[in-house]
């Protein structure tokens, strides 16, 4: 056994020290390394504005800077309330297409800025830019007849034969469009719409009046500005763009960038007052955008931004704050399959995972680097397994406690220097510290815990698993350290290369271990913050939202279906009903965007005219060939809401989260549970028909503090936030 031991050893060695070998030489020549940031400035002081009740509450300040920005000038850097400029802050606009960012100081604060050789860079530093400027410009495209996207350069005329015509109020319009790019608020910003170079800026003929705010995705701990190209919104909004609509957008609207939405609201609101200072109000604006893209429109609805009137969610999340509860669950599950089980077997059925995770699970499925748990087991002495399967939790949030909750972790891409690296604090709770401030050693407060919270609860009561294994779970689960004691993954480095690939699997270093091992508490200032500036949605829906989806759950996507219904609970919640939300969920192989944007104009045009949401626009789902399979009230119906499923549910099932498995309600908004002792909950009938007392003694050691009361909600919950404060 010691000899095929060493033998796998051996081969997963030599193999990695291949992959190293070509990682170290990428990152010797990634092209970030010339400009990184080595120097920073002092730190901006500007506090962000006073939100004493609720950001939607919170009338925002009058506007300082006079829009709009005149082409060749860059706007404004500092943010109007979102308070302090954020450093080390990298600078992208190189990355987007649009050259180098303006120099403003010659101290060596920010990324360099290279003389020009022939449209590469140069050897000699010009200066700095720590604020990434880019003065205003404008650029110009036209669709071939081919359907391809061409810059058009003004002065070098293309023959009118070679440009697609697009047919605006009854006439033929050539596909040229005018993209204006700058920088807001140190974002990229970007308006673009018809027009030729002989129309002057402050001129747009073939505009409708329509407005569209894109919207985009990711998952990012700040700290850089930000890519998107001109190009890229054209291509994004073609077909809208071809009907007359204008689009505008911002790279401080791409949570891979950021998820401060104070600082996106700051920013799209800037972006937006730039357009109308050109153009005048629109009649309506619709905004569109998926993943962390609609999540940002149920939030800015909520919070009062006043920036768009209707929104299409796409693939969206309720918020981020509360997706990190259950997603930061993910890796202490793996963590306990492969390092803490004692029945390893059990966990290797991935078809059993969904007991305790709620997100889908599947044996037989494919992962991306399946060699990285058996490696981590012989590390750890173990006899190595070969996963039989994968789950959401691995193909979708691999790597999620690293990128946002592990301060050590940073940037793979050298956009900073090693000793920047090292004293900087990386997360998603450091981008946002000015709203959740700082603990007692530095560090940015974190609004994630699981104190309380017993671990397949749902699963136990309905006998799927057992009170052995319920008890094992939940003993050696543990938490996550305090952030302030959390370590980098481990990377194996010898001869001083660096791989960046988990060696310390799941993030298991960082896990708080022993028997029981330990949980921990969220930060009660953090979750009053996170609820006060608007980064928790409530479920407030002042708009009408079309919240639209293909149904992923067969591939694992992170984009699962459940998280639509969690925002339809709170806004159930909130409002009593869904008037302003209607769900819409399609076979991947087709997308039901145009009748979605049939939909929001029609329910906008009745809103204008005081009217409810036209009867046809409902509730319904897709097949493959864009076909209604059913619609209307209940077909949504399902485990969510304790009915039996609805048509639509049976044709595209749904599945729910750890927390929800744990007992937790399906609004998924509870940062710190009520506390009950062991006996209380026995009591309450928590475990319904299994006999738990018996096992009291372990209940009480595994829960010394006490279990999570399920019939109560969140109690770090600001008691004044209700409906009833006039949201």
């Amino acid at each position: 056994m010691a000899k095929w031991l060493l033998w796998i050893a051996a081969l997963l060695l030599s193999g990695l020290l291949v992959t190293m070998g070509y990682y170290q030489y990428r990152d010797w020549h990634h092209p970030y390394r010339a400009i990184q940031v080595r120097q920073l400035p002092p730190p901006d002081l500007k506090p962000m504005l006073s939100i004493d009740t609720h950001l939607a509450l919170t009338p925002r300040p009058q506007e300082t800077y006079a829009f709009p920005i005149p082409l060749g000038k860059v706007g404004p850097a500092e943010p109007l309330y979102a308070g302090a400029r954020q450093y080390p802050f990298f600078c992208m606009t190189l990355a987007s297409g649009l050259g180098q960012p303006q120099i403003d100081n010659h101290r060596g604060q920010g990324v360099a800025v290279f003389n020009d050789r022939g449209g590469q860079l140069g050897d000699t530093i010009l200066g700095y830019s720590r604020d990434c400027g880019l003065p205003s410009v404008l650029n110009y495209f036209y669709l071939d007849l081919n359907g391809v996207l061409r810059p058009y350069l003004p002065g070098s005329p293309v023959p009118p034969e070679q440009v697609a015509q697009t047919e605006i109020n009854g006439r033929s319009v050539a596909q040229i469009y005018r993209v204006e790019s700058g920088t807001i608020n140190r974002y990229i910003y970007h308006i673009a719409m018809l027009a030729t170079p002989d129309i002057a800026r402050e001129q747009a003929p073939w505009w409708n009046r329509k407005l569209i705010y894109q919207f985009h995705g990711g998952s990012g701990i700040g700290f850089r500005q930000g890519r998107l190209k001109p190009s890229k919104i054209v291509r994004k909004r073609l077909e809208q763009l071809q009907q007359g609509y204008a689009v505008i957008s911002s790279t401080g609207n791409k949570t891979s960038y950021t998820y401060n939405m104070v600082r996106a609201e700051d920013t799209a609101r800037r972006v937006k007052r730039q357009f109308v200072s050109l153009y005048g109000q629109p009649s309506y604006t619709i905004g569109i955008g998926g993943s962390g893209g609609g999540l940002s429109q149920y939030l800015m609805a909520q919070n009062r931004s006043q920036v768009f009137d209707g929104a299409l969610a796409l693939y969206a999340y309720p918020d981020m704050v509360t997706q990190a509860l259950y997603g930061l669950d993910c890796d202490l599950f793996n963590t306990y399959y492969a390092f803490r089980s004692p029945t390893r077997h059990r966990w290797q059925d991935f078809d059993n995972r969904t007991e305790l995770e709620g997100l889908n699970a599947a044996a037989g499925f494919s992962q991306r680097a399946p060699f990285l748990e058996p490696l981590n087991q012989l590390l750890h002495g173990r006899w190595p397994s070969w996963p039989q399967g994968s789950s959401e939790c691995i193909n979708g949030w691999f790597g999620l406690s690293a990128l946002i909750h592990n301060p050590r972790q940073g940037y793979i891409r050298p956009m900073f220097s090693d000793a920047i690296d090292r004293q900087q604090h990386w997360s998603y709770w450091e981008d946002l510290v000015q709203i959740f401030g700082r603990d007692q050693h530095g560090f940015a407060r974190t609004a994630w815990g699981n104190q309380g919270v017993q671990y397949g609860l749902r699963s136990l009561r309905q006998g799927r698993i057992s009170v052995a294994e319920f008890l094992h779970l939940n003993r050696h689960i543990g938490s996550w350290q305090e952030t302030g004691v959390m370590s980098r993954e481990t990377i194996w480095t010898p001869l001083g290369m660096r791989l960046p690939l988990w060696l310390s699997l799941w993030g298991n270093h960082n896990v708080t271990e022993g028997a029981p091992a330990p949980r921990r508490q969220p930060d009660p200032y953090a979750v009053e913050r996170a609820y006060r500036t608007g980064q928790v949605f409530m479920g407030a829906n002042p708009i009408p939202v079309i919240d639209l989806r293909h149904y992923l759950e067969e591939r694992l996507d992170m984009h699962h279906l459940s998280a639509s219904f969690e925002a339809r609970a709170r806004i159930l919640d909130w409002h009593g009903h869904t008037d302003n939300q209607v769900i819409w969920v399609s076979d991947y192989r087709y997308t039901p965007l145009k009748e979605a944007f049939d939909a929001m104009e029609l329910w906008l045009q009745a809103r204008l005219m005081g009217q409810p949401r036209p009867d046809h626009i409902e509730d319904q789902c897709f097949d493959a060939d864009g076909q209604v399979l059913q619609r209307g009230d209940g077909v949504w119906d399902g485990q969510w809401n304790g009915r039996r499923p609805g048509a639509c549910s049976q044709r595209y099932p749904h599945f729910s989260n750890a927390r929800v498995q744990a007992g937790g309600p399906w609004q998924g908004s509870v940062f710190q549970c009520r506390l009950l002792s062991v006996d209380e909950a026995v009591a309450q009938g928590q475990y319904g028909e299994v006999a738990m007392t018996p096992y009291l003694a372990q209940l009480r050691q595994v829960f010394p503090d006490g279990v999570c009361d399920l019939a109560a909600g969140d109690a770090l919950r600001p008691p004044d936030l209700t409906p009833a404060a006039g949201f």
